[in-house]
């Protein structure tokens, strides 16, 4: 981010037609159900085809399910089911105890299964829902059909103090190097979330900033110049996180992952049900040994040529292809 950047997106924030934009959110089919101690809100993009397979598209931080919608849009030959995940956007936070992954994992899957009937889904997720994508396919594989990863597993930092290959120690330590330079955000909103919470809450232009800074950074974009992101996520996009988080004040519940329970939980299951792996680019040199080790019917691994932390929204038309390439492998169209 920088002064130039941010008081471009500033003025464009303000001369725009939210009204539009509002439509195009409006056009994709909504819904709130109360659930295991929230209100939970998803879209839920219905297939022509009665028997067409389920997927659970899932989204991260600092996104809002409104960044999935265009991914969703392409598979028309999919029941979609785009959640916000509590305290995100239009969902209530839990109103009682932590917002953990293993909680998130579960009110998932009582969306998909207990509330919308699908006894056999597809799911996808990532940033801070990779792990509760990893938790469904390996809690729930009697209904989890398979498992569509950009994020893939990390194993816990105790388990990390174990590894001895030295493709994966050097992995890992380049990502501690990098958190110690770039993570001050994150340990921000796992210690003081409230405080940071009330400036961004009190200004529109910290709150775009804050968000947009993830976006340009995280985004698989060249280097130096910002606005480079919009050629990945377009300013229109960008503007469409930073209303819904401005209008719904829920920029300190999207804080709870990182304060209640964001860390890798230890240990996880390992995953049996078949697995579509596609490691995005901030992660190139991810080992594929760990994701052996973990995901136990891989029916592909590969390193993604394009696309960052943002996969599926970046690269929205190369990711619905391979997820019909997987779901077809399974039989599932």
């Amino acid at each position: 981010m920088n002064a130039d950047y941010l008081a471009d997106l500033v003025a464009s924030w303000r001369a725009w037609d939210w009204r539009a934009r509002e439509d195009w959110l409006n056009r994709h089919p909504q819904f709130l159900v109360d659930l295991a101690g929230t209100t939970v809100h998803f879209a839920h993009l219905r297939s022509a085809r009665a028997e067409a397979p389920a997927l659970l598209v899932m989204h991260g931080w600092p996104h809002t399910f409104a960044l999935q919608l265009d991914f969703a849009e392409l598979l028309p030959d999919f029941h979609v089911v785009v959640p916000s995940f509590p305290g995100f956007g239009f969902s209530s936070p839990y109103a009682d105890g932590p917002m953990t992954e293993h909680r998130l994992a579960s009110t998932m899957h009582a969306l998909m299964t207990d509330v919308l009937g699908y006894e056999r889904y597809l799911t996808y997720g990532e940033d801070v829902s990779a792990n509760v994508n990893d938790l469904l396919a390996g809690t729930y594989g009697d209904a989890v059909a398979g498992v569509i990863v950009t994020h893939a597993h990390f194993p816990s930092r105790s388990e990390r103090r174990d590894l001895t290959d030295p493709a994966e120690v050097a992995f890992f330590a380049r990502l501690d190097e990098w958190g110690s330079a770039n993570g001050a955000y994150g340990h921000v909103q796992a210690t003081r979330p409230d405080a940071i919470a009330t400036a961004l809450n009190d200004s529109p232009a910290a709150l775009i900033a804050w968000l947009a800074e993830k976006l340009v950074e995280w985004s698989d974009t060249a280097p130096g110049d910002p606005r480079a992101v919009e050629a990945r996520i377009s300013r229109e996009r960008i503007l469409t996180e930073a209303m819904i988080y401005w209008v719904t004040e829920s920029i300190g519940t999207s804080f709870r992952p990182y304060y209640e329970g964001a860390d890798q939980p230890d240990p996880m299951p390992p995953v049996e049900v078949p697995a579509s792996v596609h490691v995005q680019r901030h992660e190139g040199d991810y080992p594929e040994s760990v994701a052996r080790r973990f995901y136990h019917d891989i029916r592909a691994f590969e390193r993604l040529e394009e696309g960052g932390h943002f996969t599926v929204a970046e690269i929205p038309a190369v990711m619905s292809d391979r997820v019909r390439t997987f779901a077809a492998g399974l039989g599932l169209l």
